[in-house]
């Protein structure tokens, strides 16, 4: 079991005084989320790109269905339920 570090949460002064320290923090995994607040009112948060260790996988499903050639026979009539048809 992987133990999360607990959320941090930064004031924008101590943001703006530490953003380099803040992102290798991030980097590192050491913080998984860092809350930036202003005047104690949560704004923004600061997290990575991705998890350490996590992959982008494209292409998991190749092979397992086809598409049908008809797929888009229907879009004409679907925008048209929806008002989005001229």
């Amino acid at each position: 079991m992987r133990l999360v570090p607990p959320m941090q949460t930064v004031n924008m002064l101590e943001a703006k005084s530490n953003l380099s320290r803040l992102v290798a923090e991030i980097e590192s995994g050491q913080a998984t989320e860092i809350v930036l607040a202003r005047n104690g009112r949560p704004v923004a948060r600061l997290v990575p790109l991705l998890a350490p260790g996590q992959v982008i996988r494209t292409g998991l499903a190749k092979g397992l269905f086809e598409v049908p050639d008809d797929l888009d026979c229907h879009n004409q009539e679907l925008a048209e339920l929806f008002g989005a048809a001229p």
